[in-house]
Order: structure tokens, then C-alpha cells, then sequence
């Protein structure tokens, strides 16, 4: 009779509900799923563990597929499954209670008669839900309920009666929240105590694998890279991809429609506009449409543009509602990508011409944040580029122009900058801009404005003669002075030296670096500290033009300064510029090896962090290229030089084409093509002064050609005016004159060059085999040969061949007699020596491990299976491959093993 007293009918029979209206049949049937529903069965999976908690949670924003996903569950379980939508809790406690008992009997769930069913809608008696929970804790099996749309429930009041139900119903009780909120329940307690199952928005977000499905189920067939930049735009988002979905099928080119459609322009659109935007309160809905304008915001931030105080409580909220709105972690939040752009969209149509405003207040707040990327973006998106510019600049920023890592974005940046943008900070960009294109007559004339206006901000006059002296090193600090002066003066000095270099100019980069050390102990530390690469960029600029000028010593000091300062990102490419020019300071010194290992470092420097390729100043592989050449392997030489060919134009200065002119030269020579040598080598490279060791790497190559072609006397007259400076000059010089005739003449050039100058091998080898001849003309076999000896144990260091195929068939008894000759057949197969020249000697010896592979593979043992043998990686042993090939002038496995045993290696 209880039931009967609290519900005034009989529950079981009842058809109304406490307000005397019938019960909505809808509120208790499970959803239908549609025809391109995608069951996943990760989900599922994890789904099927509430059968195990008392508590499920499906946590996820409007549309990202809660309810399909448990309604799918729901369908497939073999016993009951009370499903209730809740909106019947916004009518009050006891109409919820009334539904939920309705949807538990509806789905098979038996009752007694006695728990009753609140006749007021307002509220519910205590005994109800506490036989309610008794009943249900006597149950074998649990009862599953389902409350979808749990976030409409947000009485206080009902969130308690559902947690002393749940309580006191143990382990007779399953209940699913589907929900866009954080409900009302204590989760924390049922987290702590592993009685929570929790499903939320990133999980529920669908992977690239489960949207080709789920498109494939709308008859699209999309490439792989297509359906990642979909789910990357839609953050995996179930309604986004549908309905994308649904409009690209009507699309005629649906590839072409995902990757460019308008999101405000679609159906996407209104259901966010629908679902989430309108449901906010005005206030939140402002500030909604003026974040759009922003990558990430903060409260403090979107303050600023909203010109309130209540930004972090609303975000916090619209974080917890799931209303598109993702947190970051240390208050950053940011918008749905697709809820983005249609907000953004709709500001423009709600508040035309504020957006320009909202980008403009947001660069400023974010400048004085120190976040400068953002600032930047802000700044040229609000049309000031003053600002954006001389944000750019009083960060001592401007290498970021040159580093590789946002040099593409940055240059793109300030492409939209127009020619009404004026003063010294703008002016420096646009310099900074056309020289990293290596546009110099642009760039320099922008650098000259900008050291004009900074003459003029300084209080000074100067002609364009020396506007650039007086704006880098005036002393004038007054109280007043802006903090942005120094940054600017810096900049300039960068943009200087890098004019400089690229000029080949070295007193110009001597009087810039000056000015910059000066400029340095002026400008704030932490700004020094932030920016490595300011300091980097200029010492490798410096170096550059010290090099070109002949001044190794004191170039090395500044390269090796770089190559050895701190790494990163930032500073890769200077390290890579560096590294390449003191590879090349040893190449010209004739040290291969030294040169082949810095080489190899410059090579890999950009590569290890990620800069895009090709990057750098293609200096090691140009090293690279000269090196091959010296060891006969013009096929790697080749390939490398055109590797090159894609340097970073900014680093492509005079250092750089004559090295690239010379090593192309030396190729062509090594060919036989004497013709196209010299048209390379005797192509012009545009400088300020002229640079020694690049005349006399070309005087040797023309040289080389002339005797080549049997003039003796022209080869000697192109390098004797600079024997008496570069070892390498003598020793060629040396070599015509005994080309000529004059063995004294020659023997007297090679006593005359200085010991003091470290010459490598490359060159002394090279003199040794021209004193190594002289003795041989001379009828002294024995001298001949024990200089031969030597001259064979100095290449082996360095690997050295070029010179012995250089010296002429005078040495083939001698090579012949030092190591066993390979028959002409087998040099035509292995490639190991041209069938007309001498045979060509073992150089370089192989190392231990190197021999122990060379073993293996004479037993025709697999790759693989030498390095089980040896404990190493397949890799390892391919790179002792590819060295054993190298040393011993092959190209395959066979002729590898016939060249050692002819080498008694075996």
C-alpha cells in the first residue's frame, strides 16, 4: 500500500507521468544507429569493462559519437538495458526518478509494486529510492542503466539521490553516464578506488586507420595522406568527419573538396553554431568569436581582447562543458580547428573591422608576454608592420631569417609587407630578406636606409659614404635612448658582415665584427642568451671573408669559435657553414682525412635536427666532392657536386663559387676534358678584393691543362708568381719544370718551399713524386724508388690516388714492382684502373674489422649473415662494405675478393 499512498496509482500499470502527462516512449529506446555507423572496437572493448565498475563514464563534446557508441554496446548485450535520455531532469527531481523507473520496467527490468514512483515532479520521497536500492543490491546480476545527456542534469539535488542509489545498490547496480559535462558525482572517489570507467574526448576522437572506414562506408576512397590531413583538421571529431563526409560525396572531386572546403560555408558549420554557440550566454559567446582571432589564449590574453576580467572561469567552464574549447596545460587553451575558422567567419559578418583591432591588441599583449612567434603573427595579421618588424628586431631576432627553422615562414610573413612601411626596423628586414635571397643591389640599398635612419635617430648627419660607420659604432647613450637602438645597431652589424662575405669584402667584415663585440656588451644578456644564433651568424660571416682573404689562421679562430660553440637548432646551420669552410681550410692545406671528417660533420649538422632540406651551405659536400677527386672516385665526385648545387643562397659567396668552380675544374681534369676545365676554372667570381688561394687552386688546374696539352713553359709561367707563397703553387711549378727539361729547376722550387706551413699530404706526396721522377731521369733507381715508397705510405694515410695516376707512366715499373698488377681483363670488370694506366696500388689499409668482414665474405657468407657472425648490425656491416669496396677500387662482392687474394689480403 506504500507504493500506492507516495504514487496515487499503481506504478506497474501506470502510463502518465507526475504531471499527468504520458510517458515519452522516445526518452527509453536505445538510438538507432544509421547505415555508415562504424563500430570500433577499441571502444567496445573498453566499453565492456563497466560491466565490471559501478560507474562508466562517456565523456565527449556534441557530436564525437557518445551516444552511437554505448547505444551499439547497449544493442549487443545479451540481458536488459535501461536507457534513459535525461531531459526530463530539467522538469525536477521527481520526474527524472518517475522516467528512470518507467525505462527500467520498460526494458524488461521487474519491479515490486512497492518501491512506488513520485507523484510530484519537484521532488522524491526518500523510502522510494531507498527500497529502490535495496531491491537492486539483492539482484544475482547487475542492472545496466544508461543516462544519456547526462549534462542536462544540474540539480545538486538529483546528483545525490543517483549517488545514494548507486551506493547503496553495490554490486547491483551498472550505471553509464553519456555526458558533454563533468557530472555532479564524487569521481574522485570511485577513481581512487578503480570503481570509475572512464571513456573521453581524445579517445573517443577517430584515427586516421578508423576515418578511411568510416569514409569507405560513404563510398570515399581517399589516399592516406588525404584522411590524415582530415582527421588533423577535424581533430578526429565523429560529427566533423560525417558530415564532411556526407558533402564530399556530392563532390565531383571529393579529394579535392576535404582538403580545401570552407568549414563556415558547410553543414559543419551550423551544427556548431547550433550546438554549441548558441547554447552560451551572450557574454560568452563575444568572447568565443574574439579568440577565434588566436592560435592559443591564455586569460590574461583573451582580457585583452575582450576588455574584461572574467575570462578564466568562463574558459575553465567552457573546458569542462566539452564546448570545443581544449586545454594545454598551463592555462593555455585553444578552439576546435574547424570551430575556429567558423568563428571566425561569423566575426567578421557580426562585427566587421574588428578583427584587424583584435590581432593588433593581442600582438601587443603577446610582446610583452616574450612569446615573439606569436607576436609576429599577430602583428602582420593587423596590417602593422612597424610593430611587427620592430618586434622582430628589438628581440635581436633577425637570424631567424637565415637559420632554416622559420626562415620559410618568416620570409613568407613579411612578402605581404608593402613599400608604405617605413623606418630603420622595416628597412632592415627587408634588407635581411633580399640578401638571404642573395639579391644584393636590393639588399644593400635597404641596408643603407636603415643605417641612414639610424644615423638620424642617433642625433647624427652622415653621407651614404659612411652612414654605416656612424650608425655601428657612434657613441651615444643618453638616458633617453630607446631600448630598440642597440637591437637595431646589432642587426645592422649582421647584416654588414653578411654583405661583407657575401661581397668578399673582409675589411668590411672585420669593421662590423668590431662594431658588433662593442654592440654586444651593450645589448640585455638575456637577449645575447635567447639568441646564439646572432653571435653564431656573425662569426661564421667573419670567418668566411677572413678565408676568402687568404687569412686561414685567423678565419679558423672565428669558424671553430661557431663549429665549437653551443648546439641547437638555432645555431645548425652556422655550425654546418663553419664546419664545411674549415674542411675546406684543410683540403687546401692537403690534409684529406682532417678534411673528410669536418666534411662529413658539416653534412650531418643540419640533418640531425630536422632543417629543411636541402640546407646549409653545401660547403661539406663540396669538400666532399674535392676529396673524391684526389682518390680517383670521379663517379662519388660527380654526384656530390651536384648535392651542392641546392645551397642556401644566402651562404653562396665568393668562398663558396670558387670552390665549386675549382672542384668542377680538377673533375673535368681527372676526365681528360682539359676544355671544359679551364672554362670552369677561369669562371669569373665577383668580389671586392681578390683572393690568393682561389687564384692559385685556378692557376694549378690551368696549369694542369697546359701540360696536359704538352706547354710545359705556360704551365710553369701561370704558377710562378705564386710558387713563392703556396706550397701546392711550388710543387706544380716544380712538376713543369720538369716537364720542361729542368730537373735542377725543379728540385730547387721543391728545397725552396717553407716546412713551417703543415703542408698535408695531398701536397707532399705529390712533391715527393716529382723529386721521385727527377732521381728517375736521372738514372738514381734507388732514390726513385725508396721516394716512391714513401710517397705510397703518405696517400695510404689519406687515401691518396690521384697523384699517382698524375705522375705519368715513368711510374708503373714501380707500382708494379710494389704491389701485384691487376690483368687488364679483371680492370675492365672491377673498374679498379683504367685499361690503359698503371696499376693502381692498395693506398689505404684495411682496418681489422674491415678485414674480418673481407674474410667472411670470401666464405660467400650473406650480409646477414656476417653480422650474426660478428655480433653486429646488418647495417655495420654494409658500412664495412661500402669501405672495403672504396679501398680496394671495386664496385662488387666477387671482384672485392679476387682484388685481395691479388693483394695477398686472403
Amino acid at each position: 500500500m506504500a507504493g500506492l499512498e507516495e504514487s496515487g496509482t499503481d506504478p506497474a500499470a501506470s502510463s502518465a507521468d507526475p504531471q499527468g502527462d504520458p510517458f515519452l516512449r522516445t526518452r527509453f529506446v536505445i538510438p538507432a544507429r544509421p547505415v555508415t555507423f562504424l563500430r570500433r572496437e577499441r571502444l567496445v572493448r573498453h566499453l565492456d569493462q563497466a560491466l565490471r565498475t559501478p560507474l562508466t563514464m562517456v565523456n565527449g563534446a556534441a557530436g564525437a559519437g557518445k551516444t552511437l557508441l554505448v547505444a551499439d554496446w547497449a544493442a549487443a548485450r545479451d540481458r536488459p538495458v535501461a536507457w534513459l535520455t535525461t531531459d526530463a531532469a530539467e522538469q525536477g527531481p521527481g520526474m527524472l526518478w518517475a522516467y528512470l523507473l518507467h525505462a527500467l520496467r520498460a526494458s524488461g527490468t521487474s519491479l515490486p509494486a512497492e518501491i512506488g514512483c513520485p507523484a510530484d515532479a519537484s521532488r522524491v520521497p526518500p523510502n522510494l529510492l531507498a527500497r529502490l536500492a535495496a531491491e537492486l543490491s539483492s539482484r544475482d546480476r547487475p542492472v545496466i542503466v544508461v543516462l544519456d545527456e547526462f549534462d542536462r542534469v544540474t540539480d545538486p539535488e538529483i546528483a545525490d539521490q543517483l549517488e545514494f542509489v548507486l551506493h547503496h545498490a553495490g554490486d547491483g547496480l551498472r550505471l553509464i553516464l553519456v555526458t558533454r559535462t563533468e557530472p555532479l558525482l564524487p569521481l574522485h572517489r570511485y577513481r581512487a578506488a578503480g570503481d570509475l570507467t572512464e571513456i573521453r574526448g581524445a579517445e573517443l576522437a577517430f584515427t586516421t586507420e578508423e576515418a578511411a572506414e568510416l569514409l569507405g562506408l560513404h563510398g570515399l576512397r581517399l589516399p592516406t595522406h588525404a584522411t590524415h590531413g582530415l582527421v588533423e583538421r577535424t581533430r578526429g571529431w565523429a560529427a566533423g568527419l560525417r558530415l564532411c563526409a556526407l558533402a564530399a560525396r556530392e563532390d565531383p572531386d571529393p579529394e579535392l573538396y576535404l582538403k580545401e572546403f570552407e568549414a563556415d560555408r558547410t553543414t559543419v558549420a551550423d551544427f556548431l553554431l547550433a550546438e554549441v554557440l548558441r547554447r552560451q550566454p551572450p557574454e560568452t559567446q563575444d568572447l568565443l568569436l574574439r579568440v577565434s582571432v588566436l592560435d592559443r589564449f591564455r586569460p590574461e590574453l583573451v582580457n585583452a581582447l575582450t576588455e574584461r576580467t572574467d575570462a578564466g572561469p568562463i574558459l575553465a567552464g567552457l573546458y569542462r562543458e566539452n564546448a570545443f574549447v581544449e586545454h594545454l596545460g598551463q592555462d593555455w587553451y585553444r578552439l576546435h580547428p574547424l570551430f575556429g575558422e567558423i568563428l571566425q567567419a561569423h566575426l567578421r559578418v557580426r562585427s566587421p573591422g574588428l578583427e584587424p583591432e583584435l590581432h593588433r591588441r593581442a600582438a601587443h599583449w603577446l610582446r610583452g608576454s616574450g612569446a615573439l612567434t606569436e607576436t609576429l603573427c599577430q602583428g602582420a595579421a593587423a596590417g602593422d608592420w612597424e610593430f611587427t618588424a620592430g618586434a622582430l628586431i628589438d628581440d635581436l631576432a633577425i637570424g631567424w631569417l637565415f637559420t632554416g627553422l622559420r626562415s620559410d615562414e618568416l620570409a613568407e610573413l613579411f612578402s605581404r609587407m608593402g613599400p608604405e612601411a617605413g623606418g630603420p626596423a622595416t628597412d632592415l628586414v627587408r634588407a635581411a630578406g633580399d640578401l638571404s635571397r642573395r639579391d644584393l643591389d636590393r639588399g644593400l640599398r635597404h641596408l643603407l636606409r636603415a643605417e641612414q635612419g639610424l644615423t638620424a635617430e642617433l642625433g647624427l648627419t652622415a653621407g651614404p659614404g659612411d652612414a654605416a660607420e656612424q650608425a655601428l659604432t657612434a657613441e651615444w647613450s643618453p638616458a633617453g635612448e630607446e631600448p630598440g637602438l642597440v637591437a637595431a645597431r646589432l642587426s645592422c652589424a649582421l647584416l654588414e658582415a653578411l654583405a661583407a662575405r657575401l661581397t668578399g669584402a673582409p675589411g668590411r667584415a672585420e669593421r662590423a665584427a668590431t662594431a658588433a663585440e662593442t654592440l654586444c656588451d651593450q645589448a640585455p644578456a638575456h637577449l645575447l642568451e635567447r639568441h646564439p644564433e646572432l653571435t653564431a651568424l656573425l662569426l661564421a660571416h667573419l670567418g668566411s671573408a677572413r678565408l676568402w682573404a687568404g687569412r686561414f689562421d685567423d678565419a679558423s679562430a672565428a669558424l671553430s669559435r661557431v663549429a665549437g660553440g653551443s648546439a641547437g637548432a638555432s645555431t645548425a646551420l652556422a655550425r654546418e657553414d663553419s664546419l664545411g669552410r674549415l674542411a675546406l681550410i684543410d683540403y687546401l692545406n692537403g690534409w684529406l682525412g682532417r678534411a673528410e671528417r669536418k666534411a662529413r660533420a658539416a653534412v650531418t649538422e643540419t640533418e640531425r635536427y630536422g632543417l629543411p632540406q636541402p640546407s646549409g651551405s653545401g660547403m661539406g659536400r663540396l669538400v666532399l666532392a674535392a676529396v673524391a677527386v684526389d682518390r680517383d672516385d670521379l663517379g662519388r665526385a660527380r654526384a656530390l657536386l651536384a648535392e651542392a648545387a641546392g645551397s642556401d643562397p644566402a651562404l653562396r659567396d665568393p668562398v663558396m663559387e670558387a670552390g665549386r668552380a675549382i672542384a668542377t675544374a680538377r673533375l673535368h681534369l681527372a676526365r681528360g676534358d682539359t676544355r671544359a676545365a679551364l672554362e670552369a676554372a677561369e669562371r669569373a667570381v665577383p668580389a671586392a678584393v681578390i683572393s690568393p688561394w682561389a687564384a692559385g687552386q685556378t692557376a694549378l688546374v690551368v696549369s694542369a691543362a697546359h701540360l696536359a696539352g704538352g706547354r710545359p713553359e705556360t704551365a710553369f709561367e701561370v704558377l710562378q708568381p705564386m710558387s713563392d707563397e703556396q706550397p701546392a703553387c711550388a710543387v706544380g711549378a716544380a712538376r713543369a719544370q720538369l716537364a720542361a727539361g729542368r730537373p735542377g729547376a725543379a728540385i730547387e722550387l721543391l728545397d725552396g718551399v717553407r716546412s713551417e706551413g703543415g703542408a698535408g699530404p695531398a701536397v707532399t706526396v705529390r712533391a715527393l713524386l716529382v723529386r721521385a721522377q727527377a732521381a728517375d731521369e736521372s738514372g738514381d733507381a734507388v732514390t726513385s724508388r725508396r721516394l716512391v715508397a714513401q710517397a705510397l705510405r703518405e696517400a695510404r694515410r689519406d687515401g691518396l690516388r690521384r697523384p699517382f695516376v698524375e705522375a705519368g707512366p715513368w711510374i708503373r715499373p714501380f707500382l708494379d714492382a710494389m704491389t701485384p698488377r691487376v690483368p687488364a681483363t679483371d680492370r675492365a670488370t672491377s673498374g679498379a684502373a683504367a685499361s690503359d694506366g698503371p696499376p693502381l696500388p692498395l693506398v689505404e689499409e684495411l682496418s681489422g674489422r674491415e678485414r674480418d668482414v673481407l674474410g667472411r665474405l670470401a666464405l660467400t657468407m650473406s650480409t646477414e649473415e656476417i653480422a650474426a657472425d660478428l655480433y653486429v648490425s646488418v647495417n655495420t656491416v654494409k658500412t664495412h662494405l661500402k669501405s672495403v669496396y672504396r679501398k680496394l677500387a671495386v664496385n662488387r662482392r666477387n671482384d672485392a675478393v679476387r682484388r685481395a687474394r691479388e693483394l695477398n689480403l686472403l
